[in-house]
């Protein structure tokens, strides 16, 4: 077992910090950047992240106007340097929870006993001269059945990836409002959240965290439900120079099954990258968790730009085959999923015991 992190993540952190040292020095200070947290009603988990910035700049609001926005080059969504080792508080109707940010100056801490009722609520975050900042959570109610995970890459906005140079344009060059919504998504979401009511959706994707406010954006713009995101960090890792995006969402999976055991999921994916695959195996590993598997059908073009050949991607040892009792429906876009969920839906429940 690897006792030392890797020696990328060891020059990364000390970069880091050595950078920050010398920006704190020259007046610059913390910044927090608070992301949606989420949680039962005994167990929250709150997210965020502390980066540095020069004290004439806000990460929270300094461009306000909604076309300013529009006109925002994705790359600025990566343009920051992470707070390494700091303290930050986290406020939770007056409970105060301290916690450590990572190398990345990310925090991802679980607060029990918060004392939260079921549905929307704020939390404040803070880390030393920052300014508070109130981060949203959603307190799940134990008697929801039902839920949706949905990824976000080609499933609910067309990206291309994980083709890189196309990627790199889609997510560096192109401006917000040139980002496009898969047709009908946000219309399918609305209805099946409209027909279980209080039930969540939560984004997960192999995306980065740098691009969080981006996505909340797009998602408010387009009219898709809003809920908490699950995304990861582009860095090197403990034990190699990248992450792992199907290991991500694999863990992301498995979380959600032990913290919301009575809630059966239904899982929305593209067939771009590895969703087929990765859904049947959680499947496999806890039918009672998953009330259907949604696959989103590139067209051809698509699948060759995202990943060179026109065929589903797979993952050595994984079967993109879903498991008899476990329902799966395809199609091209929102619009055609809708009926074919609906239809899904409704047989599980029929084929239910009372």
């Amino acid at each position: 077992m690897r006792k030392r992190p890797f020696i990328a993540a060891r020059i990364e952190k000390q970069v880091n910090r050595r950078i920050g040292t010398t920006l704190r020095r020259l007046g610059w200070r913390d910044t927090v950047i608070a992301y949606t947290g989420y949680g039962s009603t005994t167990r929250l988990r709150v997210l965020g992240r502390v980066v540095i910035t020069h004290r004439s700049q806000d990460v929270g609001s300094a461009i306000t106007r909604e076309s300013a926005w529009d006109a925002r080059r994705g790359w600025r969504n990566f343009v920051n340097l992470p707070a390494v080792n700091r303290a930050i508080q986290v406020d939770v109707g007056g409970r105060v929870t301290n916690a450590i940010t990572d190398r990345d100056g990310y925090i991802d801490i679980a607060v029990s006993r918060h004392g939260l009722t079921p549905g929307w609520h704020h939390v404040t975050l803070s880390a030393g001269d920052s300014d508070p900042v109130e981060a949203p959570v959603l307190i799940i109610d134990p008697q929801v059945r039902f839920g949706i995970v949905s990824d976000i890459d080609d499933t609910i906005i067309t990206s291309y990836l994980p083709r890189l140079l196309l990627a790199a344009y889609n997510s560096f060059i192109l401006t917000e409002s040139a980002r496009v919504p898969v047709a009908g998504m946000a219309a399918m979401y609305a209805s099946l959240l409209r027909g279980h009511p209080n039930s969540p959706i939560i984004y997960l994707s192999t995306g980065a965290w740098s691009t969080q406010p981006f996505l909340e954006r797009f998602i408010g713009r387009h009219g898709y439900p809003s809920g908490p995101m699950l995304l990861t960090d582009w860095g090197p890792t403990n034990t190699g120079w990248f992450r792992s995006g199907p290991d991500h969402k694999r863990s992301s999976l498995e979380a959600l099954a032990r913290d919301f055991p009575q809630i059966s999921w239904l899982l929305v994916g593209d067939d771009g990258q590895h969703d087929p695959a990765l859904y049947s195996w959680f499947a496999a590993r806890h039918p009672d968790n998953v009330a259907g598997i949604v696959i989103r059908q590139l067209p051809v073009m698509e699948q060759v730009l995202a990943h060179g050949t026109p065929s589903e991607m797979t993952i050595p040892g994984l079967s993109s085959t879903p498991s008899g009792s476990t329902p799966e429906v395809r199609g091209p876009d929102g619009y055609v999923l809708r009926s074919l969920v609906q239809s899904m839906l409704a047989r599980r429940d029929q084929s239910s015991p009372s």
